[in-house]
């Protein structure tokens, strides 16, 4: 009895340590389409002479539709396979990144193009959400509490080392490819890169073991259930509140985000490596002052981050006018790394000190995602009218701009400031019940933002003494 449970035991330790291996593997190799995705949708609308009111789509439609989709997951995996649903979904991810390379290999010009490339990102974006809930459970329920902090310190160093060579090597690439007229063949290579990557990823999640492959009983009403719990979320003053601070803020911000890129590469006649290295520094800031935030939220609660963090935001797009001078525009991207860290840390986590007690935190976190993604899609739009415009508009003011795009940065500039106002005015400190320390929180990559930079995942690391809640 004693040599089978010791077998039994061996085998259970070979297949976690075979699995976690693959996971690290799988980060390094989804970390090819993390850093090209996002990063360069705008760079690529730009060759293809999209109009400003297509680039804020771009923006605009692939978020708002991919939102749905997290919410869609969280019903999805009732009824199929955890491990099937992630594998199924990367694998078609990665025909959507050769779909891109494809339609960059073409080289087409004008509206039908551009077309394609907002279709593609919204199956882009849907794929990315329909697998952030299913890794964040399925990590949850594979890896030990006692090992996940050194386990995702590790994969997040992985996953971010490589995410930042290959952004930095895709600018370069596209860099020499612009200057011997091929830079067509500089996409194809990117998003084929990407595809790649995405590709050997699906497999290594295909090889890796899932405790739990149906955590959810199939259940027919589980639509009705989940409709009810989400009218019960809208109905909290504080959490209202607080979604519409969080998704109005991103609302404002969407309305200059995609503009930045049309500035860099039009406007001041940037290379694509001077634009890839300029975003690379508002990302690395973000990590670098990651656990500072986290150790003052500890201390004197999110909301005081969020505070703190709101008067920065505002800032960013009116220190863009004061100079064109690139290495100034390195420093300004430093303090936005600066503020977007500490603002997506305590947003996160102050959604965890309202939500009701013992509820469900992953359809509150995908219903504030979506809600999100709603504000982003009006705001975006709003920023494509404003710029289609800018020319007329700025000849209304009193002084000249440097570049009509500014007017977009000034509007984003004034509504920032506004959101920040109302949040600081209107609410309040939640009670704080329990929950683990931010120094027991791991993160990772999941996705690099145009908006706000990298967009983290998370899980927390509970010690068997604070099991009280999760």
């Amino acid at each position: 009895m004693k040599t089978r449970s010791s077998t039994k035991e061996r085998r259970k330790v070979s297949t976690l340590r075979q699995t976690l291996t693959c996971s690290q593997k799988e980060a390094v190799s989804s970390s090819f389409m993390t850093a090209t995705g996002d990063n360069f949708f705008n760079a690529f609308a730009i060759y293809l002479q999209a109009s400003a009111m297509q680039i804020s789509s771009l923006t605009a439609i692939p978020q708002f539709i991919g939102a749905f989709f997290q919410l869609l997951s969280v019903w999805l995996v009732h009824f199929i396979e955890r491990k099937r649903l992630v594998v199924g979904t990367a694998i078609f991810q990665s025909v959507v990144m050769f779909l891109l390379a494809a339609l960059a290999a073409a080289a087409w010009q004008g509206l039908p193009a551009v077309r394609w490339l907002i279709v593609l990102a919204v199956l882009y974006h849907a794929c990315l959400n329909v697998i952030q809930p299913q890794w964040r459970a399925w990590m949850g329920s594979l890896v030990p509490a006692k090992r996940r902090g050194v386990f995702f310190a590790l994969r997040s160093r992985l996953s971010m080392a490589v995410s930042l060579l290959v952004f930095i090597l895709g600018g370069a690439i596209l860099t020499w490819a612009n200057r011997m007229e091929l830079t067509w063949l500089g996409f194809v290579c990117l998003f084929a890169a990407a595809g790649i990557g995405r590709f050997t990823s699906s497999q290594h999640f295909r090889k890796m073991h899932d405790p739990d492959p149906h955590p959810y009983m199939s259940d027919p009403r589980v639509i009705r259930s989940t409709l009810k719990h989400c009218r019960e979320a809208l109905s909290d003053k504080s959490f209202r509140q607080y979604s519409f601070f969080v998704a109005g803020m991103q609302a404002m911000v969407a309305i200059s985000a995609p503009f930045f890129a049309v500035y860099m590469l039009e406007d001041l006649q940037w290379t694509y490596l001077q634009f890839s290295l300029n975003s690379v520094a508002s990302i690395v800031m973000q990590f670098l002052t990651l656990g500072l935030w986290g150790r003052i939220a500890d201390r004197f609660g999110n909301r005081l981050v969020l505070i703190v963090c709101s008067l920065i935001l505002p800032l960013l797009p009116i220190l863009w006018l004061v100079s064109s001078n690139f290495y100034y525009l390195i420093l300004v991207q430093f303090l936005s790394g600066i503020g977007w860290s500490g603002f997506n840390l305590s947003s996160a986590n102050y959604l965890y000190d309202i939500r009701p007690h013992r509820s469900n935190f992953a359809l509150y976190a995908a219903l504030q995602s979506t809600t999100q993604a709603s504000c982003v899609f009006v705001g975006a739009l709003a920023g494509g009218w404003v710029a289609t415009h800018a020319i007329a508009v700025a000849a209304y003011f009193p002084f000249e701009l440097a570049s009509p795009i500014f007017v977009v940065f000034i509007l984003s500039f004034s509504l920032r400031s506004v959101m920040s106002l109302w949040f600081i005015t209107k609410t309040k400190e939640p009670y704080l019940r329990f929950r683990p320390s931010m120094l027991r929180v791991v993160y990772r990559v999941a996705k690099f933002n145009p908006i706000s930079g990298a967009a983290l995942d998370w899980l927390t690391v509970v010690r068997k003494k604070d099991k009280k809640e999760k």
